[in-house]
């Protein structure tokens, strides 16, 4: 699988689809596209790094909640991230939610050198999917701006 994310065309918001071979990578490459909307990747340093948690009953929910606690992590500080990485993945079965642990790396922000793109204010359950392909896994996420 050779491409991470693309982003695609709403009228009102902005959405992407996030590809991964596995759940985790997949994960890691929907948090991707979430940073790179919000700031131009390259010019953040991974200078800190925050913790993030989060549970769902089913992967919707889950892959919400992970992207909804990064972006929230990063508002909270005034932080803008570079890189995502999953440490834990549970995904959720027909006894238990699911849970997902990871770290995000960046640095608060910096008017002299960042350049913010898309202010996020949250993500949205809107036409939002997760499901396997055959060549791992694809979800698609609208954010709201």
């Amino acid at each position: 699988m050779k491409q991470k994310f693309e982003i695609i065309e709403h009228p009102a918001d902005v959405g992407f689809r996030a590809y991964g071979a596995t759940l985790e990578e997949l994960f890691v490459h929907a948090a991707e596209a979430l940073l790179a909307l919000a700031c131009e990747p390259e010019g953040i340093e991974e200078r800190e790094q925050r913790t993030v948690y989060a549970s769902g009953r089913d992967l919707e929910s889950l892959l919400f909640a992970w992207l909804a606690e990064i972006l929230a992590a990063g508002d909270a500080e005034k932080m803008f991230f570079r890189r995502a990485e999953v440490k834990e993945l549970q995904p959720p079965d027909g006894n238990r939610g699911g849970e997902v642990r990871g770290v995000v790396y960046g640095e608060r922000f910096d008017r002299s050198r960042h350049h913010p793109g898309t202010y996020i204010k949250a993500v949205t359950y809107h036409q939002l999917r997760v499901e396997r392909t055959a060549d791992g896994w694809r979800a698609t996420v609208y954010l709201d701006v």
